[in-house]
């Protein structure tokens, strides 16, 4: 069972429903998301556009628009070197349509995962070089890339530099850090010692939206015709890129992403909204999970799977017909990848339990046939279902390649520096690494993590925080319908989550045509009644209340003749349900007790 946290944050919370308009029990969960004060919780509810940091803050941005500028004007061609992964997709086309507008002559080049690896690469400038590119700007990569860009500057190229990612530093004998910094033209992220921007958690897609911005402050009025028309249809993908690389909902990335599924309804890329069609989504009715379950996975894919590039011609393309049959081969290589996905988490699942009670502290999983692209989201996905630190590798051309998920008690990156030896290559951070090493070094890897290891079996708990206690009678539709002013929920803004005792089942259906979820009528102390779903496993739930109640209970519960009583503690957020234009208010069960 998983251990429960509940919030225990103070504030004068009728104050705060007083002036701002709302229930004492919105304004601690605005206290429970750590915004505290008047303008901070103004900014929170009712922060637009116009609040977001002056983008003249971030170091170089000038320099870098300046430079931009000059060789716009004497009609260098420029090239747009991002990632493969949907914020280096995203940037890219926010870059491309941005340096478009501007007048450049310009196209973008995307890596290939398997051949290129992450960011640029010598081979891309020495392609760049031959064919005639003048100056080549990054997104969502570079920082990290000081050869790259002095072999850039050999072949007589103009660089600059955007990113996000952290700032690689040597550290001297006296315990001071030195920055590594590309020799670029201009070097712009958020993360440099020295800035002033005041939120540095911004993806490579808002930094490229940025410095479009001060491009445009750079150049002559005329560029500026229009400039609306653009910009809101680039906060869409600025947004789009903020959930998908998962950066924290909070300060400016809020507002971001909350204008950007405002404005994605009337959004004219034509790519986008075939990829909203091809899924079955309403185009008014996009959430952070549409971006990060359904339309991010697509695009991601092509970088998996494929190559990035299919995804940004995607989001290029200006023809109905072909950007419908484009989306419609996105989302079947996603369908592709999502098979794949199952069947290595089926095959990894079938390794672990071989260990049956004695499950090691830190999983090591050799699967030889799985698509290196995979193996991240399979590591990710056994680390959530066993609660441990999990790395999962497989066949690649030199020895095997793989990727690790952690735990939050276990510093991945730490641990497995220590078995550097042992790796041809290696990189991360506390909670994710990649690296490749030898086939016959992966019994030495296992062995040597778990020998290591200092977690403990409360490591090995999961944790649900929760933001208060809170009985049923009090989560009336109206409540629920004024949780819209704390969205969008996504990491760093979690939907709210409540907890409460004594819940009595009286009867249930399986549904689903896996039967995968199950429908509840419930009561509570007061006698109220309620309808309740629950998405989770149903096998252990079932075994749960079997071990609490017996097999006939379970059996009853569900046929409609249950006697006795059952009660559970329940964790849960209150929602409304629509159906046929009628609606109620329903419990979602995430947890219980």
């Amino acid at each position: 069972m998983s251990k429960w946290m509940i919030a225990a944050k103070k504030a004068d919370f009728n104050h705060i429903s007083e002036k701002f308009g709302i229930s004492p029990i919105t304004a601690r969960l605005i206290r429970n998301r750590d915004v505290i004060g008047d303008d901070q919780i103004e900014v929170f509810l009712k922060g637009n556009l116009r609040g977001l940091h002056d983008p003249h803050l971030l170091l170089d941005i000038d320099k870098a628009a300046s430079n931009m500028k000059g060789v716009i004007e004497k009609g260098g061609k420029v090239r747009i070197i991002g990632d493969y992964d949907v914020d280096g997709i995203c940037s890219s086309y926010i870059l491309l349509a941005g340096l478009k507008f501007a007048g450049a002559d310009v196209d973008c080049m995307l890596p290939d995962r398997v051949k290129d690896g992450y960011g640029i690469n010598n081979n891309l400038i020495d392609q760049a070089f031959d064919d005639g590119i003048d100056t080549i700007i990054t997104c969502d990569n570079g920082i990290a890339a000081s050869s790259q860009v002095e072999h850039a500057i050999e072949k007589g190229i103009n660089i600059i530099i955007t990113d996000h990612h952290e700032v690689p530093f040597e550290t001297a004998d006296d315990g001071t850090r030195r920055e590594i910094l590309p020799k670029a033209a201009a070097v712009v992220d958020p993360k440099r010692e020295g800035n002033e921007y005041p939120f540095p958690e911004i993806c490579g897609a808002v930094v490229a939206y940025k410095f479009l911005q001060v491009l445009f402050d750079h150049m002559e009025p005329q560029t500026h015709e229009n400039r609306q028309k653009l910009f809101d249809e680039l906060i869409v993908f600025a947004g789009f890129a903020t959930v998908c690389d998962v950066m924290e909902l909070k300060d400016e990335n809020r507002i971001i992403v909350r204008e950007a599924l405002k404005k994605i309804g009337s959004c004219p890329n034509e790519g986008l909204r075939a990829l909203i069609h091809v899924n079955g989504l309403d185009d008014k009715m996009i959430s952070c999970y549409h971006f990060g379950f359904v339309l991010g996975p697509c695009l991601n894919a092509t970088g998996r799977l494929d190559n990035a590039m299919r995804g940004l011609e995607l989001l290029c393309a200006t023809d109905h017909a072909i950007a419908a049959s484009m989306a419609a081969d996105l989302k079947a290589l996603n369908d592709s990848r999502k098979d794949m996905t199952q069947m290595g988490v089926e095959a990894a699942s079938v390794i672990v339990d071989k260990y049956g009670d004695n499950i090691p502290d830190v999983l090591v999983i050799y699967l030889p046939d799985c698509h290196e692209s995979i193996a991240g989201i399979i590591a990710g996905k056994i680390k959530e279902k066993y609660v441990r630190p999990t790395i999962v590798l497989t066949d690649a051309q030199y020895g095997v390649k793989g990727s690790g998920r952690s735990i939050e008690s276990y510093d991945m990156f730490t641990e497995l520096s220590a078995c550097k030896d042992l790796f041809t290559k290696f990189g991360g951070h506390k909670m994710a690494a990649g690296l490749s090493l030898p086939k016959e070094n992966i019994d030495e890897l296992r062995n040597r993590l778990n020998s290591a290891s200092k977690l403990t079996a409360d490591d090995f708990v999961p944790v649900e925080h929760i933001d208060m206690e809170m009985p049923l009678k009090y989560a009336s539709m109206d409540l629920v319908r004024e949780f819209n002013v704390l969205e969008p929920f996504g990491n760093g803004n979690p939907r709210p989550s409540f907890a409460t005792r004594n819940v009595k089942l009286l009867s249930g259906r399986i549904l689903g045509k896996n039967r995968n979820c199950g429908k509840y009528r419930i009561c509570d102390e007061a006698g109220l009644r309620y309808d309740m779903m629950y998405f989770g496993d149903m096998d252990k739930w079932h075994e749960f209340l079997k071990e609490k109640y017996g097999n006939d209970n379970v059996t009853r519960l569900y046929d409609g003749t249950l006697r006795s009583e059952m009660t559970v503690n329940a964790l849960y957020y209150p929602d409304i349900n629509e159906y046929q234009g009628r609606e109620s208010l329903q419990i979602i069960l995430q947890d219980y007790k």
